[in-house]
């Protein structure tokens, strides 16, 4: 079932995962607003629509920042016009916001660390950095574009949630706070919203392999981690998801016909991880 021509905005296009949904959405025929702080990522998936006579543009900006985000709605407009659908997938995390171990080690209150990154001994601002861009970074985007979308009367928003949704993994407590609230922020906003015929949705990616990830999950020689042996042993598909694999549900979610009394929820793509319980 498709869709009649949409203009549609991207957050973190630049990244593994969204740029292969701009690049779908691209291939549908509609108007793709590439958005993200790094041109050159940008500029390589646009090179990739242009490439086969897909409708795109690139706008570099920081989704923390409301009024350079509402710059961008003015630039969207001049291009394309109103926005009808907002992917928010900027987001991300930190290595200064990650522990290095997954339980309390008394060594972390010492001086004598040897690089080892606990609870107590985590960098609070980069904390903090990795908590404002996954949820202000969320947060902003839907108060600018769902602007369009109330004068038109319909519209669609997706955010990115994770596993860490639902369970506060190991070593990244910042990215848990963080997207466990996003998908409280899309429950909250599809309520508020709804009335005026604006869905809101999530999905919730399971363990994809993208350029943060890659050095936590693989080895230099193509192989997996203890930390990558570990995720496939409990993902009962035992493997990583391809980009490719998100587009089914985004389609689905964004689609006035196929997803009309669909609001709120958040939809795990995760090859049955939230299924087992790795016993």
């Amino acid at each position: 079932m498709t869709m009649t021509k949409q203009n549609i905005v991207v957050t973190g296009a630049g990244g593994t995962l969204c740029s292969v949904i701009a690049v779908d959405f691209a291939k549908q025929g509609h108007n793709v607003v590439l958005v993200g702080r790094s041109l050159d990522k940008l500029q390589k998936v646009e090179e990739e629509i242009k490439a086969f006579g897909g409708s795109c543009a690139c706008i570099t900006a920081d989704v923390k920042d409301e009024a350079r985000m509402m710059e961008v709605r003015e630039e969207v407009h001049k291009i394309f016009g109103p926005v009808t659908i907002l992917i928010n997938g900027a987001g991300g995390n930190q290595p200064d916001a990650v522990t290095t171990i997954n339980e309390f080690d008394p060594k972390e209150l010492t001086e004598d660390r040897d690089g080892m990154r606990g609870f107590f001994n985590l960098d609070m601002k980069k904390f903090l950095d990795v908590i404002e861009i996954n949820t202000l970074g969320t947060v902003i985007p839907s108060r600018v574009f769902a602007l369009d979308m109330i004068e038109q009367g319909h519209g669609n928003i997706i955010n990115f949630a994770s596993m860490n949704t639902y369970r506060p993994l190991s070593r990244v407590p910042a990215y848990a706070i963080a997207k466990a609230g996003v998908s409280n922020f899309t429950q909250w906003l599809a309520a508020y919203l709804g009335p005026v015929g604006i869905r809101v949705n999530a999905v919730a990616p399971g363990f994809f392999v993208n350029e943060r990830s890659k050095k936590l999950l693989t080895t230099p020689d193509g192989g997996l981690t203890s930390r990558g042996q570990h995720i496939n042993y409990n993902t009962p598909m035992h493997r990583f998801g391809e980009a490719k694999e998100l587009i089914g549900c985004v389609n689905w979610l964004v689609n006035d016909e196929a997803a009309s009394f669909v609001t709120g929820i958040t939809v795990p793509v995760d090859g049955g991880f939230l299924s087992s319980a790795g016993l």
